[in-house]
């Protein structure tokens, strides 16, 4: 039996950073060399950090942020394409889209509550993990797109289109999944994908305003509300389809020569 006192926390020292203050995790995107992308070697990291969190009911909150220039740029296609050559049968790739689904699953079924700290850009899968978090706050910089379709395919990265639906609506986000435009700040605010925006050099007060208080709450009060809350959002869904997404995600990169989903570059 694991001792949940002392229980480490891997981190992978490349794909993520982990610095544990108190009873809230920081977790940080690490990119090397500017390649601001979900590989697969970030997503093995944090899915194994999140398995690791079930045996920490010490850690209370985690914030996922980025070291990089940008939050997020999307799905590392240079993988996709090298696993489809590698097999184009598409087992291969099958797997990293399952791996996606999974971290996606973990990050929203964790006990610790959630908080997204985003910068720079928010491109495809990487809006798709930030739209995972309980809590998400932007700077007032930062840009947002959804660019599958404009490579023709399918926003199913991780489940992306249920959860992001379940959070904004599907009118709300019909359009922009289907033009791939570039939205703001503002825009993302406005249609429930940012609970909360701010100059850069202050981003970190606004997460702070929210761990403060979360961290005098009641563990149990804040587990039985996220249970209920993700209840109710998996209920609102009527039929929920995610599952079937990595395979989805694999047949069209099977006929679109292996391109994944992320930000144009």
């Amino acid at each position: 039996m694991t001792d949940t006192a002392h229980a480490p926390v891997r981190p992978s020292r490349t794909a993520i950073h982990v610095e544990l203050d108190g009873p809230v995790l920081h977790v940080r995107l690490n990119p090397s060399e500017q390649d601001d992308t979900l590989g697969v070697a970030v997503i093995d990291a944090l899915v194994g950090l999140l398995d690791d969190l079930h045996d920490r009911p010490d850690i209370r909150i985690l914030v996922l942020s980025s070291m990089g220039a940008d939050f997020c740029l999307g799905a590392d296609r240079n993988e996709y394409q090298a696993a489809l050559v590698a097999d184009p049968a598409g087992a291969a790739l099958r797997r990293i889209a399952d791996k996606a689904h999974r971290l996606c699953q973990a990050l929203e079924n964790t006990h610790a509550v959630t908080i997204a700290r985003l910068h720079g850009r928010v491109i495809g899968a990487g809006l798709a993990l930030a739209s995972f978090c309980d809590l998400r706050a932007g700077a007032d910089t930062s840009r947002f797109r959804m660019p599958e379709v404009g490579i023709g395919l399918p926003p199913a990265w991780g489940g992306a289109m249920g959860r992001l639906v379940s959070e904004v609506g599907a009118a709300r986000i019909r359009e922009l999944m289907l033009t791939c435009d570039v939205f703001d700040s503002a825009t993302a605010h406005r249609l429930g994908l940012l609970h909360r925006t701010a100059p850069l050099e202050q981003l970190d007060k606004v997460v702070e305003a929210w761990t403060r208080p979360l961290v005098r709450r009641s563990p149990e009060a804040l587990v039985l509300t996220k249970r209920m809350l993700a209840g109710y959002a998996r209920a609102d869904r009527t039929a929920d389809v995610s599952q079937l997404d990595s395979h989805l995600l694999t047949a069209h990169l099977q006929s679109y020569g292996g391109q994944g989903p992320g930000a144009s570059r």
